[in-house]
């Protein structure tokens, strides 16, 4: 399948500066002290769900995706299981794929409680708390040079890109009724905008910064409300921590 950009991904690349972060040393004991902490509650509410899940529509409980921590590197990401199976699927999930989605994954997405289990992948070393996202091998190939830079940081569960961009690409993808539109939607109006925040990311992370993301997608979760109010003031006036001048 060709697909026609009208944005190239890897054009305007830029020097990477040193990030102003605490180094990779301390931003993994960052990681792993947070998951440790964390660990005993979110086994219970995740013993909870998979119990759910198992009852309500069977086996498998885990969906395992491919995705690319590091040029040439893999790693099995582990979510709980929202859709029905089936034989081949890859890519965004768009409107074309929204009647495999079950009623219980529909309330997982929703809550983000179908990521929990990304924890284990963070105490294993593949993912962090904040980063990109990672990405299918697909994006990688097609845009090797920018994931190239985008990916000297460990993949995250949540991060700038994630945060900013999540409820509007759900409502883009939503209305794609096929593969093709799915994917060119994706390609021309989600990956641009989440790249270069992925790219402003990594030349101003700090941490500051990855607790200001983390404090605002826990409230995304809790008060549905406070992502439409976030957005807004974020569309009129981006400064989260140490980020305003990167954007420029």
């Amino acid at each position: 399948m060709t697909i026609h950009h009208d944005w190239h991904a890897d054009a305007g690349l830029v020097p990477i500066r040193t990030a102003r972060l605490q180094g990779p040393t301390g931003k993994r004991l960052f990681d792993v002290a947070l998951a440790l902490a964390l660990l005993l509650p979110l086994s219970a509410v995740m013993l909870g769900v998979a119990g759910v899940l198992l009852l309500a529509q069977g086996r498998p409980v885990f969906y395992l995706s491919e995705r690319m921590r590091a040029p040439g590197q893999v790693f099995r990401l582990i979510k709980f299981r929202t859709m029905i199976p089936v034989d081949s699927d890859s890519g965004a999930t768009g409107g074309h794929k929204s009647w495999r989605i079950s009623r219980l994954g529909r309330i997982l997405r929703r809550s983000r409680c179908d990521e929990l289990p990304q924890i284990f992948n963070i105490l294993a070393g593949d993912m962090s708390f904040v980063g990109p996202r990672p990405p299918l091998r697909e994006y990688v190939e097609r845009f090797p040079v920018r994931y190239g830079q985008v990916m000297q940081m460990r993949p995250g569960v949540t991060g700038l890109a994630t945060l900013i961009c999540h409820a509007h690409e759900d409502r883009i993808l939503a209305r794609c009724l096929s593969p093709a539109a799915t994917e060119s939607a994706y390609y021309r109006r989600c990956l641009p905008m989440k790249l270069r925040l992925d790219m402003v990311y990594l030349r101003r992370r700090t941490l500051w910064l990855d607790l200001w993301i983390i404090a605002n997608t826990v409230a995304t979760v809790i008060r549905p409300g406070w992502k439409h109010r976030r957005r807004r003031g974020l569309a009129g006036n981006p400064r989260p921590p140490d980020t305003a001048r990167a954007a420029g």
